[in-house]
């Protein structure tokens, strides 16, 4: 394949980033968009020169080489259904639903069909990350703080706990996917929400979460969330090993070991280009590079949506076999 020809569903601000960075790529050509909105779409489909079609029908018909699905987790599903039953190789990104039964029903046809994916956790992507897991390996992790305090995103849907999942699914998934990675899988949680509600209009969301973890490696670990802030304060981890302490934000990695304190910058604009690019190298042939297929996604969904049920609840919720196998399962506290 000289060139892939790429068909975008979405044309919200992330659809808009990843048409940016595509456009630059001279193995890529955008052949059309889709969404909800018809203005959206028709502004996108301007900027690029491109098509804006009425449905994911006229896409897939158009025949893209892959296709990048960039909507909210509420319209995740048919999408995901339509592009798999036309066999096309799928960008998705993240959160990957906004529930458990979707997600794992498009990663079981995703299984089915064996179909080249990719979701877009561009932090696996950061020299950082990297970086971090090169300190780790041999180590074994004792402790686990992460943290997303941020404001409320200006999108309507994103106060709705039906349309967004709320603040760990679609705010905080980098932060857990990213816990997963340093520190393995989780098998006991606890989750707190405060019940009330940040003060707009409809929202029904916590305003803070607080999470207990406990992983099968042995080490424990602590995550909060927050959008009471007018401001993005802090995303990261704080991972302590043996010896060493890590600290990894999206635009940097502080390391405390026995010589000292350094840091390592995380370069978030390249992640976000490394992540298009090891996909569509993929989709090519000419690489293998995907680190989040669907299916690791899945993973880090069932997680979310197990502090989720743990918050509503407020019981304790095990994954037995860990985040990657098992139903979570909800418990007396």
């Amino acid at each position: 394949m000289r060139v892939c020809r790429v068909g975008l569903v979405g044309a919200g601000g992330v659809a808009r980033r990843h048409a940016r960075v595509l456009s630059g790529f001279p193995d890529v050509e955008l052949i059309g968009v889709v969404d909800a909105t018809a203005r959206a779409a028709a502004d996108l489909a301007t900027a690029h020169r491109i098509p804006a079609y009425d449905d994911i029908g006229q896409l897939l018909a158009a025949g893209p080489d892959a296709a990048y699905v960039c909507v909210p987790p509420f319209a995740h599903g048919p999408i995901e259904e339509a592009v798999v039953a036309a066999g096309v190789p799928m960008f998705v990104e993240k959160p990957v639903a906004v529930d458990l039964p979707t997600a794992q029903r498009i990663a079981d046809l995703v299984a089915q069909r064996g179909l080249l994916t990719a979701v877009g956790h561009h932090w696996r992507y950061l020299h950082a990350v990297t970086r971090a897991r090169e300190l780790l390996a041999g180590r074994t992790v004792r402790l686990v703080t992460g943290a997303w305090l941020d404001r409320v995103p200006p999108v309507d849907w994103w106060v709705r706990r039906d349309r967004s999942g709320g603040p760990m699914v679609e705010q905080a998934a980098h932060v857990l996917d990213l816990i997963r990675l340093l520190a393995g899988e989780v098998t006991e949680l606890t989750a707190y929400g405060d019940g009330s509600p940040p003060p707009v209009d409809g929202a029904d969301v916590d305003s803070v979460t607080a999470v207990a973890l406990r992983f099968a490696g042995g080490a424990v670990g602590t995550l909060g969330a927050a959008c009471v802030l007018g401001w993005k304060h802090r995303a990261g981890v704080e991972v302590l090993a043996d010896g060493l302490a890590l600290t990894l934000a999206e635009d940097a990695l502080v390391i405390c070991d026995a010589d000292g304190q350094r840091q390592v910058d995380a370069d978030p604009d390249g992640a976000r280009v490394a992540v298009d690019r090891a996909f569509i190298d993929a989709v090519r042939g000419v690489g293998d590079d995907v680190r989040v297929p669907y299916a690791e996604a899945l993973a880090t969904h069932r997680l979310a949506m197990a502090v989720a049920e743990s918050a509503a609840t407020g019981r304790t919720v095990r994954l037995s076999a860990g985040a990657t196998a098992a139903v979570p399962v909800v418990v007396d506290a």
